[in-house]
């Protein structure tokens, strides 16, 4: 990380951080150096490696992998540094979020790639760690690793009004970009309409998330809230809510009974292969 360059500016980064609509967020270019980005880009394990999770239902359509002791080694590298004190203290200023904790086990993070027509339907992320009842979610980092990206193959991130009536900011997900910003229940993102990369090309990130030390009885625990955009049908808004219960009580099951995401990714692949 060129941490000089950033830490100079987070002050002024930190006050465009807070001003940002719809909620605190910062778009960041050339985030890494650029010899680093590369070989992030060339390392990036090809889709069709057994190492990826699949979370394929009908509110999202992406590959996940989040075991450190997979990555390759710059990769892993860069994580680690993600999840330094130096960088998370760098981190907490900027956000103006003080005690941020790094997650060693990536839940939900670590490397993210969808193929074509993959999706992410709008959604706000889960609030406590699934682990540690404890940790409250209060940030996102997500560094995009797409060299040559075109805009019509859809895949920007948007982030959505807390009323979920229209998009605000839409984000491309371009090579060393990157986009940090507070997470809450109603933190609405995502990038819900199918890509039309060409086969061969896929949209990849990093994604790290952030905690702090909370009252487990002072902060609610919701599991990841999908909402239909005003535009959707009513067959489609049935659907996404329909899931969006299926992953409620998923998600109580792996807090209680301390599971993995390895046992569901293989029954979703089993499911979309037989679709």
């Amino acid at each position: 990380m060129p941490f000089d360059e950033w830490q100079d500016s987070v002050d002024r980064l930190a006050a465009e951080y807070q001003r940002n609509e719809p909620f605190p967020h910062i778009h960041l270019e050339g985030f890494l150096k650029p010899a680093v980005a590369r070989c992030v880009l060339e390392e990036f394990p090809d889709p069709a490696s057994p190492a990826w999770r699949e979370y394929k239902h009908y509110n999202e359509n992406k590959l996940g992998m989040t075991r450190r002791a997979l990555f390759p080694s710059t990769i892993g590298a860069l994580i680690d540094e993600f999840n330094s004190p130096q960088f998370v203290l760098w981190l907490s200023k900027l956000t103006s979020i003080p005690g941020l904790m790094a997650d060693p086990s990536l839940e939900g993070g670590g490397m993210h790639q969808s193929t074509r027509n993959g999706f992410l339907n709008i959604h706000a992320d889960f609030t406590m760690h699934h682990h540690h009842c404890d940790w409250r979610r209060r940030v996102n980092l997500i560094l995009y690793l797409n060299e040559g990206w075109q805009d019509n193959w859809g895949g920007a991130i948007e982030l959505w009004d807390r009323s979920m009536q229209q998009c605000v900011v839409r984000v491309r997900p371009l090579f060393n970009h990157a986009l940090i910003f507070n997470t809450d229940d109603t933190s609405y993102h995502g990038f819900p309409d199918k890509i039309t990369c060409p086969d061969g090309v896929t949209r990849k990130s990093l994604a790290l998330y952030y905690y702090t030390l909370e009252n487990s009885s002072g902060y609610a625990r919701k599991s990841t809230n999908y909402r239909a955009r005003p535009a959707d049908t009513f067959g489609k808004s049935a659907l996404i809510w329909l899931d969006k219960m299926a992953i409620r009580v998923y998600s109580k099951l792996k807090s209680r009974l301390g599971l993995s995401d390895d046992l569901a990714s293989r029954i979703l692949g089993f499911l979309s292969r037989k679709n």
